[in-house]
């Protein structure tokens, strides 16, 4: 059960989305008002071209809305140039994509260790060697992404994730490249080290396994939220 006096870690108020294509605008996302706490792990569903990739954009910081505001804890997203959203998503934020993501150039440790260098962290490297310890690579850190499985990198790609001390954690079809057994795997990683450091998870998703291992599932259906599926799923 949650702590309804968690802190809000993830808001949106009247957020919207529209692109200008060759036959008019598209409206991608309406209206949506999200509210994610401290903590928490929340999927998001929904068909293809539904707005659920879209709407992990924006709120990550990725991209930027055509209306309405969003906040990361006490950050106004929605009022900042791209140098400050660029500074608050190295601050406060981890990625895990379904193309795992990682620098061909760097071996396994140099891609963990990364962003915790951006943020001149001074214990990156200890930090790295001890999360990919427990992804189960201590024995790859060394190793090149084009000599490490799928499965492999995605672990390497948690790791970076986790070890970057990154306070909330977006996850985009995190097992969409993996085999049902890796996926598995992968799915229970991400949740033990989630648990273990107590991110604030919010994943896109079509695998109704790893929707149901979050608190709640949230239904995006023509780029509105489905309230009426919104539900808790543990």
């Amino acid at each position: 059960m949650l702590d309804t006096e968690l802190l809000t870690m993830i808001k949106t108020v009247d957020l919207g989305k529209t692109v200008d294509t060759s036959e008019g605008q598209l409206t991608i996302l309406k209206g949506i008002d999200l509210e994610i706490k401290k903590s928490e792990t929340v999927a998001i569903v929904g068909a293809s071209g539904s707005g659920k990739t879209t709407l992990l954009s924006l709120i990550a910081g990725l991209d930027i809305p055509t209306r309405g505001e969003i906040y990361l804890a006490d950050n106004e997203l929605t009022a900042m140039d791209e140098e400050q959203r660029a500074r608050v998503r190295g601050e406060m934020v981890g990625f895990v994509f379904q193309t795992f993501q990682l620098l061909v150039s760097l071996t396994a440790i140099e891609n963990v260790m990364l962003p915790a260098e951006l943020k001149n962290d001074p214990d990156a490297e200890k930090k790295a060697r001890e999360v990919l310890e427990r992804v189960g690579l201590g024995h790859r850190m060394h190793h090149y992404p084009r000599q490490l499985s799928g499965g492999e990198q995605q672990r390497v790609a948690i790791a970076r994730a986790f070890a970057s001390s990154a306070e909330i954690l977006f996850a985009d079809e995190p097992t969409g490249n993996l085999d049902t057994k890796t996926g598995a795997h992968i799915i229970d990683l991400l949740f033990d080290l989630n648990h273990e450091f107590g991110t604030t998870l919010v994943l896109v998703t079509h695998d109704q396994r790893l929707a149901g291992r979050c608190d709640r599932s949230i239904q995006i259906e023509s780029g509105m939220l489905d309230n009426n599926k919104t539900v808790a799923t543990s």
